[in-house]
């Protein structure tokens, strides 16, 4: 079987940190050279959900301990696209084959999603009432995938598959507001060579599409957190194409809507894998991220 999991180059370290608003600290609560994982998702009870290795992870978000797997059946290699599902009790899950799954958070047997369309999908966002999935669908368009990159959304039951965008792009990172009035995505749409990815917002049937950043810089992955009012996004240096991996990246906070005068509360080594899902906390006063410094950067 072809493996795609990200491994962690020689010498350079996985560092699992959690920014505090209020305080405006970052703390490092888990660090390894061992294990590459990504993507931080924050339960109810206080844990952290990352994948690594193809697999998903539990880790306090306190610290204190090392990760732990998390057993799910009847799934191939995951990737870093993974959403709780309101309540807690499931998630929704991006694996390698380009389809969506759902498997029981506390481990067990994974249902397949979405269906053998010839699309890969990457799942970025669940529909405050727990129904329906924003995903970024991806069509080949002369042997390039991410030519035809757009948003999508889909019944949990694998229903009503629907596209919200089209024309040009790649759009992704398509999640919805706490409220479900908004999705917010990154988008290329608004730039004039292939990069330069800025955050926009549209309603769920893909009307009143409206752009939120106007920066030199690349923007992607809006996350809203859940108690509204703040939202943190990923940002690459100008010229940025996609969202690679090992770049000197910052993190952009976002306060009472203000997305065109953002505060940058960290900036660190990372990419792919920093921050590609949400990861606010439930009172939405922490995030977590993930930074990945090698033996020439501190």
């Amino acid at each position: 079987m072809t493996r795609y999991a990200r491994t962690l180059a020689p010498g350079q370290l996985c560092r699992v940190i959690v920014f505090d608003v209020a305080t405006n600290t970052a703390t490092v609560v888990h660090e390894t050279d061992a294990i590459l994982l990504e993507a931080p998702n924050w339960t109810a009870s206080g844990d952290l959900i990352l994948n690594g290795d193809g697999t998903l992870w539990r880790l306090p978000a306190s610290g204190g301990s090392a990760p732990v797997p998390i057993v799910i059946d009847g799934i191939p290699e995951l990737n870093n696209d993974h959403v709780l599902a309101p309540g807690g009790e499931t998630i929704f899950l991006s694996a390698n084959d380009g389809h969506v799954y759902e498997a029981p958070l506390a481990g067990g047997q994974a249902r397949k999603v979405t269906p053998n369309d010839g699309r890969m999908h990457f799942l970025h966002g669940v529909s405050p009432d727990g129904t329906t999935l924003a995903y970024v669908g991806l069509t080949p368009a002369d042997g390039d995938w991410w030519a035809a990159a757009h948003v999508h959304t889909i019944g949990v039951d694998g229903t009503g598959d629907r596209q919200l965008t089209a024309g040009p792009g790649p759009d992704d990172g398509p999640e919805y507001s706490p409220d479900g009035k908004w999705i917010h995505l990154n988008t290329e749409r608004f730039a004039r060579v292939p990069g330069h990815a800025q955050i926009a917002r549209m309603r769920p049937d893909g009307s009143e599409f409206e752009r939120l950043t106007v920066s030199d810089r690349v923007d992607w992955f809006p996350h809203l957190a859940p108690t509204g009012g703040l939202a943190v996004y990923l940002s690459f240096p100008a010229g940025t194409t996609g969202h690679p991996a090992d770049l000197p990246v910052e993190l952009h906070l976002v306060e009472d809507g203000a997305w065109r005068s953002p505060r940058i509360v960290a900036r660190l080594h990372g990419g792919q894998g920093t921050i590609n899902v949400n990861s606010w906390s439930p009172d939405g006063t922490r995030f977590a991220y993930v930074e990945y410094p090698g033996p020439e950067v501190p």
